[in-house]
């Protein structure tokens, strides 16, 4: 969601705190400010709109120099995007700044007793009780760290909170429950960040914030506590890539760049897998060979894209390692009682290991004493400390909204898993499962030829940008990519676009068909003759309907060509790692059609990367 940057040390603040919201600009662009502490007087900022409403003030109304502040760029969820309700948020006396990334739940409550003790409150943010609550507590002359504990042992929800005191004005807060925060470790400086892309420019050694600590950020180093202000433990972590990754590299948008950087992020999630003695090793697993022997049921969680992903991985599962495996939405999971036991594994994919939706989830799987596995490209989230084991993904900083290559490195990494359970469950013999990891490990080679062929489908979907609806069709594995198809068209584009299942046109969705309507079909290989053989005759059903039939299919197939109007050609592959490159084209679509329509592809309209609210 919000992004936040915390700094102090010796460069100008505003600086670095603005380099740093220009980086996490793609966790929320509904408004932005900073506040800068300097010379005892505390001095914010704030714009509604992109970031760089900010700095256009900021050039005409410069800040005091100082060397300590923080900034936020805000993504609405009480009140809407205006200068009014934009970070950072003061208390009555103006001396308290605070941020925050989140939601108060109990923040009616609080307000209400605030206003009747007598507090102005200016904006309709759950944000500002926070500050006028440090406000009564530092009234008794204690530091705004102890001020923090006891206003978050009043908070409910999830929450990160960054503070700042003009009457401590050398140290910057930080807390942080259900909500990512992360610190950056420099010489003679220290930073804050909802991301370590916000100041990975500085330093790449990182320190991980558990469940409900704070953290004081002084010059000269930081001080970490619980919420009762006992001592905490933290762990020092350090990022293997650096700020280049970070950056466009000449592209107009991180999308393309992303979209292109999937062979190589594919390549690096295998990287390390097989020992030396030939068999698959997961490092990370941490749940042991005897558990998932015991394992009699696999329960999928994820959202959105990732989502997509476990709808595949449930095919692998099922055919490799000989287990049931159930896909659910996260955000339904918990509540419909779902059954769950020591021998169910729980498997959560989140890209940003921050998904409110899959967190719950997983806590929720706990409390029945499941086991617990994550998928995660973050490296020192949420999501990986609060399972028993992970795999992560190596996909690199993604930071446009809509997911290319964290999906790609997701379906490599749930391939992994199903291959590795087959291995330990002797469902599949070691050679069958070296022979799958050899296949897999050609896939960058396979992703590389399709994007090398991609312009015919930026002609497409140029061509496309005056339609308002498109549907997508698959059978098998390409089921969820056309799922995932739908989602990227929505996403980018803001047209209606549906996925479905090839097979259940006849039961309703065949009404949708009409003279010219726009159709992408994603066909199986020919190896699954049945299945190849009943999705060319639903091409052929809805041609004649006179749809517009768009074909993605592997090289040679020469049976669908009388019935596509455009065909894709995509190099042939077993089935079950088929979406690897029957995806790629849908994403350059998505992201070329909504080009042509004039969006932001990186920062789609109402939508923000990690949803760290339920």
């Amino acid at each position: 969601m919000c992004g936040i940057v915390g700094y102090v040390g010796s460069k100008q603040a505003v600086e670095v705190v603005m380099e740093g919201l220009a980086r996490l600009e793609y966790r929320g662009y509904d408004s932005a400010g900073v506040a800068l502490v300097a010379d005892g007087e505390l001095s914010t900022a704030k714009r509604a709109g992109k970031l760089v409403n900010l700095r256009n003030l900021l050039e005409e109304e410069p800040p005091p120099a100082g060397t300590l502040g923080m900034g936020h760029t805000r993504w609405a969820t009480h009140g809407p995007p205006n200068d009014r309700n934009a970070h950072p948020h003061t208390d009555c006396s103006g001396s308290v700044a605070v941020i925050h990334n989140g939601i108060i739940e109990n923040f009616a409550k609080l307000r209400a007793e605030l206003e009747e003790r007598g507090h102005g409150l200016a904006s309709d943010t759950d944000t500002e009780t926070v500050a006028h609550l440090l406000e009564e507590e530092l009234k008794d002359g204690i530091k705004l760290a102890e001020a923090l504990r006891r206003v978050c042992r009043r908070l409910e929800g999830a929450f990160t909170l960054v503070a700042v005191h003009a009457a401590d004005p050398d140290v910057v807060v930080g807390a942080r429950r259900n909500s990512p925060l992360v610190v950056g470790l420099g010489d003679g400086e220290n930073f804050l960040a909802s991301d370590v892309a916000a100041f990975i420019a500085h330093t790449r050694n990182a320190m991980e914030l558990g469940q409900d600590q704070v953290v004081e950020l002084r010059r000269e180093g930081v001080t970490v506590t619980d919420f009762d202000g006992k001592p905490a433990e933290v762990n020092e972590y350090h990022v293997d890539w650096d700020v280049s990754a970070a950056e466009k590299g000449g592209y107009d948008y991180f999308m393309l760049k992303e979209i292109a950087e999937q062979p190589r992020a594919v390549a690096d999630t295998l990287l390390g897998r097989i020992g030396t003695d030939g068999r698959l090793t997961l490092d990370e697993m941490r749940i042991t060979d005897q558990e998932l022997r015991e394992v009699d049921k696999i329960i999928i969680v994820a959202c959105g894209t990732s989502y997509h992903a476990g709808l595949i991985a449930k095919y692998a599962i099922e055919h490799w390692a000989g287990l049931p495996c159930e896909v659910e939405l996260a955000s339904e999971f918990r509540y419909r009682d779902p059954i769950l036991s020591r021998t169910t594994l729980v498997i959560a994919i989140s890209q940003s290991g921050e998904t409110m939706d899959a967190l719950m989830a997983v806590r929720h799987a706990r409390e029945q004493h499941a086991k617990l596995l994550g998928i995660c490209n973050v490296n020192g989230s949420t999501l990986p400390r609060e399972c028993d084991g992970v795999l992560y993904t190596h996909a690199g900083p993604e930071i446009a909204v809509a997911s290319t290559k964290a999906f790609l490195t997701q379906l490599v990494a749930v391939y992994l898993i199903a291959l590795y359970i087959a291995q330990v469950r002797g469902t599949k013999w070691g050679d069958e499962v070296f022979a799958m990891i050899q296949l897999l490990e050609r896939m960058p080679e396979k992703v590389d030829k399709v994007l090398e062929t991609m312009e015919p489908v930026r002609e497409l979907a140029r061509s496309l940008a005056g339609e308002s609806s498109v549907l997508f069709l698959g059978r098998h594995v390409g089921f969820p990519v056309a799922l995932e198809g739908a989602l990227k068209l929505k996403e980018l584009a803001y047209m209606h676009a549906e996925g479905f299942a090839a097979g259940e046109l006849k039961h309703g969705p065949i009404a949708l068909i009409e003279e010219g309507l726009p159709v992408i079909v994603v066909v199986p290989p020919r190896a699954r003759d049945v299945l190849h053989d009943k999705i060319v005759s639903n091409i052929q059903e809805i041609r004649a309907r006179g749809a517009r039939t768009i074909v993605i299919a592997e090289e040679g197939d020469d049976s669908v060509e009388p019935y596509a109007d455009t065909l894709i050609s995509v190099p042939a592959v077993p089935t079950l790692l088929q979406p690897l490159v029957t995806t790629v084209p849908l994403q350059v679509f998505a992201c070329e059609l909504a080009t042509a329509k004039g969006h932001d592809v990186d920062q789609p309209r109402n939508l923000a990367k990690s949803v760290t609210v339920e």
